[in-house]
């Protein structure tokens, strides 16, 4: 997964956790809705200035749309885990297991 889609992933769920739907956060933020969507599915590349304008309408921390660890939907998780593990390399998958290994045993 790239992190545009992961970062779309994180504004999806801020947006469901503080009650908004896709329509009353793009009307609050005065954009289109269609827009939102793309950002939410990774396939826009939003400005500064509007990632600044989302997170004063979600009333958060711009650093928190960045805070990938946080997604709490498992299937989500799972996902994001195995994308990344496809992109490592070989020396990158040995510690990836080292470091599963001991936490998960």
């Amino acid at each position: 997964m790239d992190t545009k889609k992961m970062i779309g992933i994180r504004i999806s769920e801020i947006r469901k956790k503080k009650g908004f739907t896709q329509d009353q956060l793009a009307e609050k933020m005065e954009i289109s809705p269609k827009y939102l969507s793309s950002i939410e599915r990774g396939r826009e590349n939003p400005t500064l200035n509007t990632l600044i304008n989302l997170a004063q309408c979600l009333e958060v921390d711009l650093g928190v749309i960045f805070s990938f660890p946080q997604i709490e939907d498992p299937a989500k998780r799972k996902s994001l885990i195995s994308s990344l593990l496809n992109k490592a390399d070989d020396d990158q998958l040995k510690l990836a297991l080292k470091v599963l290994a001991t936490i998960i045993n």
